[in-house]
């Protein structure tokens, strides 16, 4: 009965390892050999059926692991070093089942990758991000401002964000950019990345740079017919960066653009910053665009002229002789303006019982109505409420 001859296959698979880890051709190993019936063979009748074969050693070949160690000999880094780093790497990319076919929801892992690639094309191919301004920080030179993209800190030097005023009028320029700066906390930037640090997670940057590349995008490119995407009377959506109680500024596009009290509302207000907050979005509508100078575009909006006149059709509900309740809005030298229902003003003389503070709740007999100029005015018969 003729033996029937199997290889033990661990042995083989560890022989191949050994070989594969130490660069040399494994020595091949007499297997062990039996019969059929279970019995080993006994060793004279195995070394006489086959005598073992010298192999010889081939010359080592350099395997990629080696010239690792070589230039972790050069550059001082030791081996067990870069294995810890790798198997750190590993085990934060932990596989994820997902639901479908492909995973929708992104692990921290992905999107501390997806933010490092955003910045590095920010930095290669100037593609424009967008932040919140989180903080206002002092160096050495300057002040600066501080946005978060992920775990990256975003830096954008003072003379880099903001447009600085032509005349300092005798004070210092650190001093005026500090309160420049701080009047932007919270507003929503354009930026440009000009430098990474990816050991400390930071970065610099530039809204300035940004600024100019909306600009050529919005008020210097022409559609097909020839026409600019941004004209007079268009309306279009704006950032607010900053309040002052006299008016608000706001982000055009890359331009930089005032709006005055008078240009915000139908009504009169007296500051500015009750209504509006810096990182508000608003509808304007553009007045006027200067395009004379390609860099230094100027822009006029309205966002009073963004909606609808309410005079026109709140002017309807009322009746002259007749008595209505309104909120005393503003006090100058032309008398005490009241806010009625629908949006509009009434233009009272001082009472004789002295001048009501704004807030108050008062009534208002109507004395004249002019609808072509879209004007009333009346006089107070009481206050009945005070704040």
């Amino acid at each position: 009965m003729a033996s029937k001859k199997t290889k033990v296959p661990a042995e083989e698979l560890e022989s191949t390892l050994q070989g594969e880890q130490t660069g040399e051709v494994p020595v091949t190993a007499e297997p062990v050999e039996t019969v059929a019936s279970g019995e080993i063979a006994s060793e004279p009748a195995a070394q006489s059926e086959k005598k073992p074969r010298r192999t010889r050693k081939a010359t080592p070949k350099e395997s990629q692991s080696d010239t690792v160690d070589q230039e972790a000999e050069k550059t001082g880094v030791k081996r067990t070093q870069r294995s810890k780093a790798s198997v750190q790497s590993v085990q934060s990319a932990e596989p994820v089942v997902s639901i479908g076919e492909r995973r929708t929801a992104q692990t921290e892992s992905d999107k501390a990758k997806d933010h490092l690639l955003d910045l590095l094309e920010s930095y290669k191919a100037g593609r424009i991000l967008t932040g919140v301004i989180q903080g206002v920080e002092r160096t050495s030179e300057d002040y600066v401002v501080v946005l978060y993209h992920g775990d990256f800190k975003i830096i954008i030097p003072a003379k880099e964000a903001i447009i600085p005023p032509n005349d300092y009028r005798g004070r210092e320029p650190s001093a005026i950019h500090r309160y420049m700066l701080t009047k932007r906390l919270g507003a929503e930037v354009d930026y440009i990345v000009k430098g990474i640090d990816s050991q400390t997670g930071l970065a610099v940057a530039s809204r300035l740079d940004a600024m100019r590349a909306r600009q050529k995008q919005y008020y210097l490119t022409r559609d097909r017919d020839g026409n600019n995407l941004l004209y007079e009377g268009i309306l279009a959506e704006g950032r607010v960066t900053s309040v002052i109680k006299a008016g608000i500024f706001v982000d055009l596009f890359g331009v930089e653009v005032y709006i005055s009290m008078r240009e915000l509302s139908y009504q009169r207000w007296m500051d500015a910053s009750e209504y509006f907050h810096t990182g508000q979005n608003v509808i304007v509508r553009i007045m006027e665009i200067d395009r004379s100078d390609r860099d230094n575009i100027k822009v006029k909006a309205s966002v009073k002229r963004a909606k609808e006149n309410p005079y026109e059709k709140a002017l309807k509900r009322y009746v002259e002789g007749n008595l209505y309740v309104g909120t005393v809005s503003m006090v100058d030298e032309n008398g005490v303006f009241v806010a009625m229902d629908g949006g509009i003003d009434c233009l009272c003389e001082y009472p004789r019982r002295g001048r009501p503070p704004i807030g108050s709740r008062v009534t208002v007999r109507i004395v004249g109505i002019n609808r072509s100029s879209n004007r009333m005015w009346g006089a107070i018969t009481h206050t009945t409420t005070s704040y």
